[in-house]
């Protein structure tokens, strides 16, 4: 008989890992305390943007395998394996991860936890949280023993999330137990057939796995961002320096494209986490690079709105501003730490007058940024605009044509955030370009 599965939390991960282990065969019962979205994910209304996910969840709905509660009774009595899905976000006052919801989940699941299962972190939280979990599991279940803990951190790209489920480029399990690795062997069986290469190993381990790639890839891109700041002060071109590099197959060229820097829910706060960790446990001069890395990335931010005040004269009082992109990241409506609602924001507050553009974003973007202009459209953005700037690489952005462009500005000014247009195209049109790390 098939393990039924549960999902605890249904936000970003909770809601991609509900409708996809559904859409693998799976009884999927998913949990939230907030009834809205409860009642929208039932409904089969998908609360966020990601590709692809809505039809699964739709169709998984359909036909049964699929459903949504706010009642962790009802969870504990349905389920044999509780994957743990709740956000970690950083703490108001630190740079620590804030576990209030992991542990809400946890002590609001073990009092009905009646019969032997499995629950299993797949949310990123610092090293040692998976140990003293399974501590306060077993003494607090009234099952006791029945029930046991295992960590299968999760590996999610904002816009690729179903194919990084269904597909995942491995499976990392932390286990004590050849139980809770033989049940979580079952549930992934599938994949594994297809080769999805599997890690077992212990909870530290498993936890470190996720907040590790991260720091790398945040690494990477601040490299070549660092190389943008050198580029620009001694007249070379970081887009070249990038493409020279990438062919070495040491270093290869993915998260080496120059420009605004990182964004998002996951690798700003991750990478802060973690040094905040590092120092609990005695070694933050290991991790201390990380904050260089951190700086480098905040301070691309900071010389896009230079970028911009120069290409105006030296002010930016009274000009007219048009910004592309709100997300983070193409693919996605998620601004958690967008560094164009950054820039935006910062422009607005030095006296530019702004307006927004973003296919997906616009929504949550009104709603945490209110005192930006809005548009419906690229050219609704750029109407009357002093300088447009590009600052999410949407592909209706990457494929704009400059000359139509240019005939709704008031002066033909471009700031290209992410270093992603055809420079001597657009300054053949008349157009004044320019870009971090670029002559």
């Amino acid at each position: 008989m098939a393990h039924r599965l549960t999902v605890i939390g249904t936000g970003y991960l909770g809601a991609t890992h509900a409708a996809c282990m559904a859409e693998l065969g799976f009884e999927v019962l998913g949990i939230d305390v907030d009834h809205e979205k409860v009642a929208r994910l039932a409904a089969g209304d998908l609360p966020i943007y990601e590709p692809g996910l809505e039809q699964i969840l739709r169709r998984n709905l359909d036909v049964g395998r699929l459903a949504f509660t706010t009642s962790f009774e009802e969870v504990a009595e349905f389920g044999d394996v509780h994957f743990l899905c709740v956000g970690t976000p950083q703490l108001a006052d630190s740079n620590a991860a804030d576990l209030s919801q992991v542990n809400g989940a946890i002590d609001a699941l073990l009092p009905h936890l009646r019969r032997e299962c499995l629950i299993v972190g797949k949310s990123t939280v610092p090293v040692g949280t998976a140990a003293g979990l399974a501590e306060r599991i077993t003494a607090g279940a009234p099952i006791g023993d029945g029930v046991e803990l295992a960590w299968n951190p999760e590996f999610l790209r904002e816009g690729y999330a179903v194919q990084d489920t269904l597909r995942p480029d491995r499976i990392v399990i932390g286990a004590t137990s050849e139980r809770a690795e033989k049940v979580l062997r079952e549930v992934y069986a599938k994949l594994l057939a297809e080769g999805i290469p599997l890690v077992i190993t212990d909870y530290q381990t498993a936890e470190l796995v996720k907040v590790s790639a991260n720091a790398f890839l945040a690494t990477k891109i601040s490299f070549i961002n660092a190389m943008a700041e050198v580029c620009e002060t001694s007249h070379a071109d970081v887009t070249k320096l990038s493409e020279a590099l990438s062919y070495d197959d040491r270093i290869g060229n993915k998260f080496l494209n120059p420009g605004l820097g990182f964004g998002g829910g996951c690798l700003p706060k991750d990478i802060r986490a973690f040094m905040a960790r590092a120092g609990e446990l005695g070694v933050d001069q290991a991790l201390s690079f990380l904050r260089e890395v951190d700086a480098i990335n905040m301070r691309r931010r900071a010389r896009t709105v230079d970028l911009v005040r120069e290409l105006l004269g030296g002010t930016l009082a009274g000009k007219v501003i048009g910004v592309l992109g709100a997300s983070f990241k193409p693919g996605s409506d998620d601004i958690r730490d967008s560094p164009a609602l950054d820039v935006a924001s910062t422009i607005r507050d030095q006296g530019g007058t702004v307006t927004v553009y973003d296919p997906a974003a616009l929504a949550n973007a009104r709603r945490v940024h209110p005192h930006l202009g809005y548009a419906t459209s690229t050219r609704e953005a750029v109407c009357g605009a002093d300088a447009v700037l590009l600052l999410t690489e949407w592909r209706e952005f990457r494929d704009m044509d400059p000359e139509e462009l240019g005939k709704a500005v008031r002066a033909r000014n471009i700031v290209d955030g992410r270093n992603t247009l055809d420079a001597e195209r657009w300054r053949g049109t008349g157009w004044t370009y320019r870009a971090l790390g670029r002559p």
